[in-house]
């Protein structure tokens, strides 16, 4: 790798071929001239970006940020890195150094985010959730502020945005906002709460989010099992009942109506879930 261009003592901008990227570690410009070669054992972070404006972005926040600012993003990536045993986009960098940015001056002037999705991540995220509490904790360590642990939330949507390159982050918490939304409509109907440590509502949760998926790429269930769905209606009224109301959401949300087999699974994981004895 040759330097092209020295942005501070730590942080510079290399070529490999017709490959540029940007490097990161501490001194590790000093002395340094443009032209010279730096090898691979100096670096401590190499920023991969795929466009031009991406590694121009990223250039500017890391030259405006202070090293530990920079040090506690590229830590939190490994740790993700490292629970999910993947490389990811370079591109998190960006979108996670300007939010610990931001972050930190807001704690500054103890002006806190309170996310209104802290229990749909908590409970549909858990591994995400727990990465970004751990992320919290060593920010508020390092900077001396007092964070609450609803701030993980924030965090944690940037590592569950990038597990579907598909999907953005805005169609994500529309996703989990559908999911609340239906839990809502069961609960509300059988005039109960749930047990969410059961299996069954577990099982619920999981059917309900494939359930979103298959609504988002218009690919319901549908293999003609007329008979089964006529036992289920019967032998669990309730049930049929509340996918009803289930089905007048999803037309006003979708424009799509609810095939047999849909109807018939969400009965049958309703049921489940709603009954005493599964609890």
């Amino acid at each position: 790798m040759r330097i092209r261009k020295i942005l501070n003592n730590n942080i510079a901008i290399v070529t490999r071929g017709v490959n540029e990227s940007i490097i990161y570690s501490p001194g590790i410009a000093f002395h340094k001239k443009v032209g010279q070669s730096v090898s691979e054992d100096e670096v401590q972070k190499n920023y991969v970006l795929d466009s031009k404006d991406r590694l121009e972005h990223l250039s500017y926040l890391l030259t405006h940020s202070e090293q530990k600012m920079i040090e506690i993003t590229n830590q939190i990536v490994d740790w993700y890195e490292i629970d999910v045993d993947a490389k990811i986009d370079d591109y998190l960098y960006i979108t996670l150094l300007d939010h610990i940015s931001f972050m930190i001056k807001r704690g500054q002037k103890e002006e806190f985010i309170m996310s209104p999705l802290l229990w749909e991540v908590k409970k549909f995220y858990p591994h995400f959730y727990a990465l970004g509490i751990r992320a919290v904790q060593l920010i508020s360590r390092e900077y001396a502020i007092d964070f609450p642990m609803a701030e993980a939330v924030s965090i944690a949507l940037h590592f569950i945005n990038i597990q579907d390159e598909k999907t953005n982050i805005s169609e994500k918490l529309q996703d989990i906002g559908v999911l609340r939304d239906l839990l809502n409509i069961i609960k509300y109907h059988f005039k109960t709460d749930f047990d969410e440590n059961s299996i069954n509502y577990l099982r619920l949760v999981t059917h309900l989010q494939y359930f979103i998926e298959r609504l988002n790429s218009n690919r319901a269930y549908n293999s003609d099992q007329t008979m089964l769905y006529e036992q289920v209606k019967t032998i669990y009224p309730s049930a049929y009942e509340v996918v009803q109301k289930i089905e007048k959401y999803i037309i006003e949300k979708y424009n799509q109506e609810i095939s047999q087999d849909e109807y018939t699974y969400l009965m049958i994981h309703i049921n489940r879930v709603t009954e005493r004895a599964g609890n």
